[in-house]
């Protein structure tokens, strides 16, 4: 059995419904032909990478979760994966069972806030295009910042951790993503403005007042 037809029947076995590709031409295709609730996607796939195969979805405003897997598992390109628009990464070797658990973290983290648009204050961000806006103009974000603003404006009300703030730039907890939480703060904060991001000591953060 192939690691496809092996996930397949994982994620059918947990209520999923689940369709597979080959070949990174044919992911492409099915990927802008279908509105997929989350896509696995191998970054060795031939014909064309998986790394290609997501940033063209990307640039063609597709952006249904994404977990990327790879055999090679380094952390410079699980930083290019993340980059590149990816929501999840799991390096090879890993258990069926794991990646259903990731998939529907991501399904919940998706389902958090329906309004494809988020407003507080002077910031909304649009969670279709992956665009944030500050007093109506764009903001040039990463994709990481993105990631963390988009935590943050899910409930702007609440204090939000580090820890929950890591999971949902990188996927999973991570204790270097958590210790560059603080970066990716202080870099929204010189974008948005300081106030727009407020530090709860020793629980986390918050947006600041609308």
């Amino acid at each position: 059995m192939t690691l496809a037809d092996s996930l397949a029947r994982a994620v059918t076995e947990a209520g999923f419904v689940a369709e597979t590709a080959n070949d990174g031409p044919t992911a492409l295709g099915l990927g802008f032909a279908r509105d997929y609730d989350a896509v696995i996607l191998d970054l060795g796939l031939p014909g064309m990478s998986g790394l290609d195969v997501l940033g063209k979805w990307r640039a063609g405003q597709r952006m249904m979760p994404v977990i990327i897997l790879s055999a090679r598992g380094t952390w410079a390109e699980k930083v290019e994966g993340l980059n590149r628009g990816a929501d999840d990464y799991m390096a090879k070797p890993f258990h069926p069972a794991e990646v259903v658990a990731r998939l529907h973290a991501l399904t919940r983290r998706a389902a958090v806030s329906p309004d494809p648009v988020l407003h507080h204050g002077r910031v909304s961000v649009n969670l279709a295009a992956r665009t944030a806006c500050l007093d109506g103009q764009d903001i040039d974000l990463t994709a990481h910042e993105f990631k963390v603003l988009t935590c943050l404006m899910q409930r702007p009300t609440h204090v939000i951790s580090q820890a929950e703030l890591a999971e949902h730039a990188y996927g999973a907890t991570d204790g270097r993503g958590s210790n560059t939480i603080e970066v990716f703060i202080a870099r929204l904060r010189a974008k948005l403005g300081h106030d727009a991001i407020r530090t709860v000591r020793g629980l986390g953060y918050r947006m600041g007042q609308a």
